[in-house]
C-alpha cells in the first residue's frame, strides 16, 4: 500500500473522536491521496468505512501500525 500523505494518531481517543479527527483532517489531503487513522477504539473498525460511504470517500482498508494498533486507510475522492 502507498504511504498515506497524513496519518492521524487517535490511539487514545474514545468514540466518536477518531471520526471527528478524520473529518477535520480530510481537507488537508489532496484529492487522490491517502489518509490513515490509527485508533484502538473498537468502534472505529465499523465507523471509518461507514463514514466513507456517507461522505463519498474510498475506504482502502485496515492494516496494523508499527505498534500493532489498527490503522484505517482512506483515499480522498472529493
Amino acid at each position: 500500500m502507498t504511504a498515506p500523505a497524513v496519518e492521524i494518531d487517535c490511539r487514545d481517543l474514545p468514540c466518536p473522536r477518531p471520526i471527528i479527527e478524520l473529518a477535520r483532517a480530510l481537507p488537508s489531503v489532496e484529492v487522490g491521496d491517502l489518509l490513515a487513522v490509527v485508533a484502538r477504539d473498537p468502534a472505529a473498525r465499523h465507523d471509518v468505512p461507514a463514514w466513507c460511504r456517507m461522505r463519498g470517500q474510498e475506504y482502502v482498508g485496515e492494516e496494523a501500525a508499527e505498534d500493532g494498533a489498527p490503522r484505517y486507510v482512506v483515499r480522498r475522492v472529493s
